[in-house]
C-alpha cells in the first residue's frame, strides 16, 4: 500500500482531499452508495479504470476508513466492498458535486460510457419525500431509497419489494433532469414521466 500523499496544509478541505481527492475515489464512492459491491462489479461499472488503480484506490480507502471489505457467507463466498458510516457521509458531497457539474454535461460524446444507475443520484436530488422508488428506463431499471439515513441509497434492477412510487421515463428526460434543464414535477406534468403507486411519494408527484 502506497503512503498517503498529502497537501501538507492545515486546512480541513485540504485534509479531505488528502483522503478523497485522488482520481476515481469519489466515483468509487458513487458506486458504493448502491451498497456492497464485488471488485468485478465495480470494475465493470467504472469503465476506464485499470485493475491496478482500482485495487490501489480500494486499499487506500479501506486504510482511511472510507470503505471496508468483508467476505460473503457461502454459497457466494466472495469479497465485497462497502462504505463505512464515515464513507456514507460523502453522499451530500457527491450530490453537491453532481449539481455543480450539471452545466458540464452538454451533449453525450461518442466516447462517453453510460449506465442506467448513473441517473440515480440526480433523480434522488429531484425527489421530495421518503420511500422506495423504482425507475424504469429503456437502458435498464434501478431503484432509489429516498430519504434513507443509512444503508444503500440506490440499487440496480427492480425494487426488492413493492415500491412507494414507480417512475417510467426515457433517457432523454433523465438527461434533461440531470442537466438541470427540467424539474421532476414539470416532467410529470408534461407527460414525460409516468408515475404509478400508492405511496405518498407517488401521490405527491401525481398531485403536483
Amino acid at each position: 500500500m502506497s503512503p498517503r500523499r498529502s497537501y501538507d496544509q492545515y486546512c480541513s478541505a485540504a485534509r479531505a482531499l488528502d483522503v478523497v481527492g485522488d482520481r476515481w475515489t469519489l466515483l468509487i464512492v458513487r458506486e458504493l452508495l448502491a451498497g456492497p459491491r464485488r471488485y468485478t462489479d465495480l470494475h465493470a461499472d467504472l469503465p476506464g479504470v485499470s485493475t491496478d488503480v482500482l485495487a490501489s484506490r480500494l486499499k487506500d480507502m479501506e486504510r482511511d476508513g472510507v470503505t471496508t471489505r468483508r467476505r460473503l457467507p457461502p454459497p457466494a463466498a466472495a469479497y465485497v466492498y462497502e462504505l463505512t458510516a464515515r464513507g456514507r457521509e460523502l453522499l451530500p458531497v457527491v450530490q453537491a458535486l453532481g449539481r455543480w457539474g450539471e452545466p458540464e454535461l452538454g451533449e453525450r460524446r461518442p466516447t462517453d460510457a453510460v449506465r442506467a444507475h448513473w441517473f440515480a443520484l440526480p433523480l434522488l436530488r429531484a425527489l421530495d419525500g421518503e420511500g422506495l422508488v423504482e425507475v424504469r428506463l429503456g437502458e435498464g431499471d434501478f431503484h432509489l431509497y429516498a430519504g434513507a439515513e443509512d444503508g444503500p441509497v440506490y440499487g440496480d434492477g427492480p425494487a426488492p419489494r413493492e415500491p412507494d412510487a414507480r417512475l417510467v421515463l426515457d433517457a432523454g428526460t433523465c438527461t434533461a433532469l440531470a442537466r438541470g434543464e427540467l424539474s421532476l414535477v414539470d416532467a410529470v406534468r408534461a407527460g414525460r414521466v409516468t408515475v404509478t403507486g400508492d405511496g405518498a411519494l407517488a401521490k405527491g408527484l401525481q398531485d403536483a
